[in-house]
């Protein structure tokens, strides 16, 4: 770590060219050939994907990609001359695109039944070419929509709705809103403009370079539409939080009389390690999600740990090479007029020695009520529900939710998500069961329609040949989203068609996005334990390796659970209960989508070790020189309190910066990555884990001697110094 830092300090020209080269490198080829973002999720082994494949192998032009355009008349019907004329040549031109195959229109007698009650509304299927799901580029999709939505007037509005023309989470203000809270905290913690705008620099740069690199990656990887961003958003939040702690240790070492180029090699040997440390500590969380054997999740767990490792390399060179360049002028001019003539950081920070003494005279009292209260926060978790979160969630003005909102109104809640019966006749041709489940369909009450079955590649209508495929189209009256309609979809698979088919030779199975969903959410379900225990465990070991215990690792383990509990449990109070969700711009409440739980616990687990391993890395340096727990812990919180409260400010501006965007994805993350930073940094570092280590005394510190003899050594508090301060009076 020395060597790199001088390096980088000594070659800064170097390092700086090198970091604008490597951007060049990937934004050219970007700009070339652009990212192939995709949502497909494939789900090996689950009802709902065996459906599409026995779907798409008997007619491959009904297992692609499809939207729906609506059409609404506000005078008339939309069967009249007029409006019919418009509705039918907006659909002609969509036909007449090399991308789409099909468009079954409501003028035409397949499509009798895509007209309302009232004649106001009526809507269109338009299939695109490909033989499956994302085969069609959203560029295509977004061609067809754009279309169509442009095609309307005259009294007629002309909206489209449908997972392909969704619209794409995009960059907006939140970026520069957060960034510019950030800079204010940075200003107040440094009181230098320069030192303010290092941190900036180097995290805005790191991100995009990984930014960049993610959407090259997406042209070979399956990667999310939502990894930019979300990559956007993690990795300034850690960016500007590593670079915070090197900054303030770097600007330590030039008060205590360093040169700058000694105080850039202390910074990086001390902070640095954390850093490191911290980094990689996230990173193995986030890649924990290849444990969970869902191909939906590897993209984005790359493009994450990619954020991550970008800022922590950049972090560790391009910083160095910065403050080369500037050297003292970091510090304000009162500060460079006390050079060689350091305050104590912990005599200084007087706030935080005198609550380290209060912790130190009630430990237990101070701990109990810190754990009351994160439960408190964590009890909405009880009540999470994941599924589906539709098109009605998308925001107002935009024309999928329009034509949700239409489709609603006129056809009922349930045609945004139909469930899709297909059945595989096998020997059995008898259209009988298909007919009694039907029937029984018809006859539940939460089903608003059902479709006669339709049996593929036969000559006769209603009649089936061997070895066929049937299809039967089943709208709820509930929205996708809705408990009535995972009831409906549940009742359906267990009772519904296994009554229907006894005795025949015929296999139903339920599909269509509905199902799809709710087949996720019962794999994530299913193999959470599995993720949660695969990076609970690595990270004990990883801060049993560092700081050899058996009891800190174990306790930084519970913390970081109680942590993500708290978090989730904002999320749900939010998103699910909608308590406050006007104040976060969310008009429409429903289930927790349902990747995000795996993949906000490994961010929240990875960030949750960042401020643990601060905290710890100094509270142990301290132990190292001292062997007294309770001044290393009472020493170590009031040197790094201030920094950390510090840090976790800018992480929860940056955070809740997101929030103020419109897609409902990144709200979720957002809102649920500032309540852990906020819970984490306020209540458990600087409460929780303090009152802890101090009821626990030396055994802290206890690991048993084959352990020790076992275990490598590996250091991330750098070189020991050879004088302690004296413990501040509290």
């Amino acid at each position: 770590m020395r060597t790199l830092a001088r390096t980088c300090f000594r070659h800064r020209d170097i390092v700086l060219v090198a970091w604008l080269l490597a951007l060049a490198l990937v934004a050219g080829p970007l700009l070339v050939v652009g990212a192939g973002y995709s949502d497909s999720l494939t789900l090996p082994d689950t009802e709902s994907t065996t459906a599409f494949q026995k779907l798409r192998t008997a007619s491959p032009a009904l297992s692609g990609d499809s939207i729906t355009a609506v059409a609404a008349v506000d005078r008339g019907r939309i069967t009249d001359p007029g409006p019919a004329a418009r509705f039918a040549e907006a659909l002609k031109a969509a036909d007449d695109l090399p991308q789409v195959a099909s468009v079954t229109s409501p003028f035409d007698p397949a499509g009798a039944q895509q007209v309302s009650a009232d004649g106001k509304i009526g809507f269109a299927t338009v299939r695109f070419s490909g033989l499956v799901p994302n085969d069609v580029t959203t560029e295509q999709a977004y061609e067809v929509r754009d279309l169509l939505a442009a095609r309307g007037g005259d009294g007629v509005d002309i909206e489209v709705t449908g997972q392909a023309a969704a619209p794409q989470p995009e960059s907006g203000p939140a970026e520069l809103i957060g960034l510019a809270a950030a800079a204010v905290v940075l200003f107040l913690v440094f009181g230098s403009l320069l030192a303010m705008t290092l941190p900036l620099i180097t995290a805005i740069l790191s991100v995009a370079v990984a930014v960049c690199g993610v959407g090259l990656l997406a042209n070979v990887l399956t990667v999310a539409t939502f990894s930019p961003l979300l990559s956007v958003l993690l990795g300034l939040g850690v960016g500007v939080d590593y670079a915070l702690f090197i900054v303030t240790r770097y600007r330590q070492g030039l008060l205590e009389g360093l040169s700058p180029e000694e105080a850039v090699v202390e910074s990086v040997d001390t902070s640095g390690r954390a850093v490191l440390f911290a980094g990689i500590t996230v990173c193995i969380a986030l890649l924990g999600l290849f444990a969970l054997g869902l191909s939906f999740l590897y993209g984005v767990a790359i493009a994450a740990s990619l954020a991550v490792a970008t800022t922590v390399v950049a972090a560790l060179t391009l910083l160095p090479a910065l403050l080369g360049f500037f050297g003292t002028k970091v510090l304000p001019k009162r500060d460079r007029a006390r050079i060689g003539r350091p305050e104590d950081p912990v005599a200084r920070a007087t706030g935080w020695a005198r609550w380290a003494g209060i912790l130190d005279r009630r430990p237990a009292v101070a701990a109990g009520l810190a754990t009351l209260l994160v439960l408190l926060i964590a009890v909405p978790f009880l009540s999470l529900r994941l599924g589906v979160v539709d098109q009605g969630s998308d925001p107002a003005d935009s024309t999928t939710r329009k034509g949700y909102d239409l489709l609603a109104r006129g056809f009922g809640p349930g045609f945004n998500g139909p469930l899709l019966l297909v059945t595989d006749l096998g020997r059995d041709t008898s259209p009988a069961p298909s007919a009694r489940l039907v029937d029984a369909l018809r006859q539940d009450p939460d089903v608003a329609a059902v479709t006669p079955t339709t049996f593929l590649g036969s000559p006769t209508p209603g009649l089936a040949v061997p070895g066929g495929i049937g299809v039967t189209t089943v709208y709820p009256r509930s929205e996708p989203q809705s408990e009535a309609t995972s009831d409906l979809l549940a009742r359906t698979r267990d009772r519904l068609v296994p009554q229907a088919t006894a005795g025949s030779g015929q296999d139903v199975y339920v599909g269509g996005s509905t199902a799809a969903f709710e087949d996720f959410s019962s794999v994530i379900a299913g193999k959470l334990p599995l993720f949660v225990g695969v990076v609970v465990a690595l990270s004990f070991l990883l801060l049993m390796v560092v700081f050899r215990s058996l009891l800190v690792p174990a306790v930084a383990a519970v913390m970081n659970l109680l942590s993500a509990g708290a978090a989730f449990g904002v999320v749900v109070a939010v998103f699910q209960w909608g308590w406050l969700a006007g104040l976060f711009g969310i008009d429409r409440t429903g289930p927790i989508l349902s990747f995000l739980p795996v993949i906000l616990f490994a961010i929240l687990f990875g960030l949750s070790m960042d401020y643990e391993v601060f905290l710890l890395s100094r509270i142990h340096e301290e132990w190292l020189r001292r062997r007294d727990n309770r001044e290393a812990v009472v020493v170590g919180l009031a040197a790094t309190g201030r920094t950390i409260t510090a840090a976790a400010a800018i992480m929860f501006m940056l955070f809740m910066a997101f929030v103020l965007g419109d897609d409902l994805t990144i709200k979720l993350f957002g809102l649920g990555l500032a309540a852990a930073v906020l819970v984490d940094a306020l209540v458990i570092r600087s409460v929780l884990v303090p009152g802890l280590m101090l009821l626990l005394g030396r055994s802290n510190w206890y690991l048993p001697a084959g352990l020790e003899r076992t275990l490598p050594h590996l250091s991330v508090e750098g070189a020991p110094r050879d004088e302690a301060p004296s413990v501040p009076a509290v």
